[in-house]
């Protein structure tokens, strides 16, 4: 048996989660490169997706918390890559939106992730790359709520 899937004890929780932390670390160092950490990253692939986010949905989208996820926001805005924009259908709200600058850094990223996520998937078939992304997209658009961190 795999050590991983022996710590596991077969758990898929655990195994997504040993998962995840590891290709986090190699998307991470890939990221740096460009300036960015995975959580901006992130910000700026669901903002380009769905523009106007509020930072608590760009917060639940990251899976951080609504105060770590301001945090987030101020410094992408600080670096010119996001914008904040009064909400009209609330205003104690704020939609944001990606600059241009956040444009140009998510496409010079996107193919050094692609490029770690290549790499990773190296050992998989086209079918095994296939199930798995399937899966995944699944698991993401199951009707499980999500709770904030």
């Amino acid at each position: 048996m795999d050590p991983v899937e022996e710590a596991s004890g077969g758990c898929v929780t655990f195994l997504v989660r040993h998962a995840w932390l590891s290709m986090r670390s190699a998307v991470a160092a890939a990221l740096a490169e460009h300036e960015l950490s995975v959580p901006q990253y992130g910000t700026l692939l669901i903002l380009r997706d769905s523009p106007g986010r509020t930072i608590a949905e760009v917060g639940r989208k990251v899976g951080t918390a609504r105060q770590s996820a301001n945090e987030l926001i101020t410094g992408m805005e600080r670096a010119g890559l996001i914008e904040r924009r009064a909400n009209p259908a609330d205003r104690r709200s704020q939609q944001v939106y990606l600059t241009d600058a956040g444009h140009s850094r998510l496409a010079a990223a996107t193919p050094a992730v692609q490029a770690v996520e290549r790499e990773l998937e190296s050992d998989f078939t086209a079918a095994d790359r296939a199930a798995a992304r399937a899966w995944l997209t699944r698991m993401v658009n199951t009707d499980v709520p999500i709770d904030e961190p």
